[in-house]
């Protein structure tokens, strides 16, 4: 399925260019040279979709979205593949992929090193589906947990976002090139086509920025623009972000393309402000762009701008990616199963493993264990999460319930999956055990696209006139590039009419039914263990305390099954730890309504801002329990330098379990515009057999200290000596080990 660019024997003027390149040619200079050598339709066709709209819109409506890869700019004559788009973050949209647990859960684990193969298998399937490109590095940051595509990236710490999303960027450009989204300030979903971000130079560049910054160093291919607007100007044709922060300031050679359909406004003020690609559609650029060259909105050498860039990113991918065969005997294979069930055992956090007579509940024997009764309405349900542009459409599913099922095969299992409360409680009263499975599904919070979305008149402009169809005595679209097939409009390409689902969550706390149903199993069966299915935090303080055993579970992918089995079980230890807070109240968290227009971001969310309240957490970030217990001791830092240091610690398993703990750091400075603010600088995840230890080096960075400098338009970073560390297992963990930099030397720029 591999593109024939990549095949032996070809002979054409992009394979020899990609030859050059590989023999130390300069990408830009390769990527000009095939620019020359393109008419000019050629060159405006680089710059959006090749199937015409109305076909593309038709198409994701009947068969689905992004069931093959959306291809961009390609040049059969010359043999140039184009983007050739495939979606995620979940797993290769395309064809039956892997579908692994969401980012989030991933996050959960923070082990990067496992996020990177998550990558490479991903970029292999890709391959696989004669994609070239990866539209799956989602790194925004949620201000809020109630923002509905929260599945869709690692965590709320900008450090952890920007290592997961450089390990992604990492494992998947060995195949493919990769993409990083939405930029930026993308955090709000049902307002996402409307909603106008204000937010500070400081604020933008300290907290919002620095993961792109951080996919940018590691040589992301591309980045995505949001559908928001930022400071009064769409994300989409935002000068200020696309060529100022990305060209100007970060010196970034990649290429910048917009999201799908409504990702822009102006063709012609896209393309000014640095924007090099419309996706996925021939629709205003194909419309519009050729008028407003001849009005002089925009230039030829603009056009040229971004078609070079467009070349050399598809050279420098093709130069250095694997090669090989990439065929569907890769789409879900066994190894690619096996990693998706590690990684989701490997994400769940234990959040609470009371002891039930003088044990805690969990682990569960197999052995041991006569009957269990599973209930809730998610617990035999395809849940792996929403429906939008990450659905992954997997060869198979395992549900909890048959991956309990499974993993007790002499236990006697009753179920209860349609919500009575009544049922519920009667099958736990007879069990020795009880497992609720409460939580979220594509309902309750996801990628929204509602029936309004296609009645805004706003947003219906965005579209090409329909083509004439045979007989009417029309024309197609004047200054259309391609020819249009004569079409009607198509469903809605994401719902079906009158369906509606995902969007901002209302609420932070599970549904009305299924706390009710908690409490109702919790009081008839001592030995109740809770396991939530969600992505972001859900607010616990109305049943908690009544349970012995929670377990954040999340949308654990197609093996999710069978993993959860593994932590109940204890086949798998426990190890994931929260990527975020969870707090109290919603009361305690930034204000959200899921419907403004208009909306002002600071530098505080999550635990920086309950810390700034001087309110506790119900589970602090970073927190998780294991079966195990560690300690860490012998700690030392190396020299630093002036971006960073290295931490030394010794960590030990004082139990009876192998497991994998999470060593953090957390770093402040004792002076400068917020003084005691405590970020993330560093974290590592390590394997350690029952009664033995490891010694971890832990890169620490100095960035996420650095503060905003107006007058020079530099990130700061503080001087080492100003900076203390407490190394632990979560924030404020009460056993931290304490470093102070009294000793470091003075700080740079970032």
């Amino acid at each position: 399925m591999d593109h024939v660019a990549n095949r032996a024997g070809t002979d054409t003027a992009f394979e020899r260019a990609v030859a050059a390149v590989r023999a130390g040619a300069a990408p830009e200079g390769q990527a000009k040279a095939l620019y020359d050598q393109l008419t000019e339709d050629e060159r405006l066709n680089l710059l959006d979709g090749d199937m015409p709209f109305w076909e593309g819109m038709r198409s994701m409506g009947q068969e689905g979205y992004n069931v093959r890869p959306y291809v961009h700019g390609a040049v059969d004559r010359l043999g140039i593949p184009g983007t050739r788009f495939v979606d995620g973050p979940r797993g290769c949209v395309a064809g039956k992929g892997t579908a692994f647990p969401v980012s989030m859960a991933r996050g959960a684990t923070w082990d990067v090193g496992l996020e990177e193969k998550v990558g490479e298998v991903i970029g292999r399937e890709i391959r696989a589906q004669g994609g070239n490109f990866f539209g799956g590095v989602c790194i925004n940051l949620p201000r809020h947990p109630a923002w509905g595509r929260i599945q869709e990236t690692y965590g709320d710490d900008p450090h952890h976002l920007g290592e997961f999303g450089a390990a992604l960027t990492r494992g998947a450009q060995k195949y493919v090139m990769a993409c990083a989204k939405h930029y930026a300030l993308n955090s709000m979903e049902n307002a996402r086509f409307t909603v106008d971000v204000t937010i500070d130079e400081a604020a933008l560049h300290d907290v919002y920025l620095p993961h792109f910054k951080r996919t940018v160093d590691e040589g992301v291919a591309a980045i995505m623009s949001a559908y928001n607007s930022v400071n009064g100007q769409w994300a989409g044709q935002n000068e200020y972000l696309l060529t100022e922060v990305l060209r100007n300031q970060w010196g970034w050679g990649g290429i910048t393309v917009s999201d799908f359909i409504w990702g822009l406004r102006d063709a012609a003020t896209s393309l000014n402000a640095g924007l090099d690609l419309e996706e996925p559609l021939a629709q205003q650029r194909t419309t519009h762009l050729r008028r407003q060259l001849a009005a002089g909105e925009t230039s030829w050498d603009t056009v040229e701008r971004s078609g070079v860039r467009l070349l050399a990113a598809q050279l420098r991918s093709y130069a250095s990616r694997a090669q090989g065969t990439f065929g569907l005997d890769l789409m879900a294979n066994d190894e690619a199963r096996a990693l998706s069930r590690t990684v989701a055992a490997r994400s769940m956090v234990l959040l609470k493993n009371d002891e039930v007579g003088g044990t805690p509940l969990l682990p569960l024997a197999p052995g041991a264990v006569s009957s269990i009764a599973v209930i809730g309405r998610l617990a035999d349900a395809p849940n792996m999460g929403d429906h939008g542009s990450s659905d992954v459409r997997p060869p198979r599913y395992v549900s909890p319930l048959a991956g309990i099922t499974a993993a007790f095969p002499g236990a006697k299992i009753a179920a209860v999956t349609d919500g009575d409360a009544a049922a519920a409680r009667a099958i736990a009263r007879s069990a020795e055990v009880a497992i609720v499975i409460a939580g979220y599904d594509a309902r309750d919070e996801g990628e929204y696209v509602g029936a309004d979305t296609m009645k805004r008149p706003e947003l219906l402009a965005l579209f090409p006139p329909l083509p004439a169809t045979k007989g009417s005595g029309g024309a197609p679209p004047s200054g259309a590039a391609r020819e249009a097939r004569p079409a009607a409009p198509g469903p809605n390409p994401v719902m079906t009419a009158g369906d509606q689902f995902g969007g901002d969550r209302a609420s932070l706390a599970l549904r009305d039914r299924d706390e009710e149903i908690i409490r109702a199993v919790a009081a008839v069966n001592p030995r109740t263990v809770v396991c939530i299915v969600a992505a972001g935090a859900v607010t616990m303080e109305a049943w908690r305390r009544e349970v012995p055993a929670i377990l954040m579970m999340w949308y654990a992918g197609m093996e999710g099954g069978h993993a959860l089995a593994d932590v109940l079980t204890g086949a798998a230890n426990p190890s994931g730890r929260l990527p975020f807070s969870i707090p109290t109240s919603s009361e305690h968290l930034p204000p959200f309504d899921r419907t403004a227009t208009k909306v002002t971001y600071d530098r505080f969310h999550g635990q920086r801002l309950l810390d700034k309240r001087g309110v506790r957490a119900a589970f602090p970030h970073g927190f998780g329990l294991s079966y195990t217990t560690f300690t860490i001791g012998e700690v030392a830092a190396s020299e630093p330098g002036p971006e960073g240091v290295r931490v030394a610690a010794t960590v030990t398993n004082t139990g009876r379990r192998d497991g994998h703990h999470v060593v953090q750091v957390y770093g402040r400075c004792r002076q400068g515009g917020y003084p005691g603010e405590r970020m993330l600088v560093g974290f590592a995840a390590v394997a350690v057999a029952a009664g033995k230890s490891v010694r971890v080096e832990v890169s620490v960075s100095f960035t996420p200290l650095a503060r905003w400098d107006a007058s020079t338009k530099t990130r700061v970073l503080p001087a080492p000596s100003d900076v203390d560390l407490e190394l632990g297992a979560c924030a404020h963990d009460p056993s931290a080990v304490a470093l102070s930099g009294s000793a470091l030397r003075p700080g740079g720029r970032a």
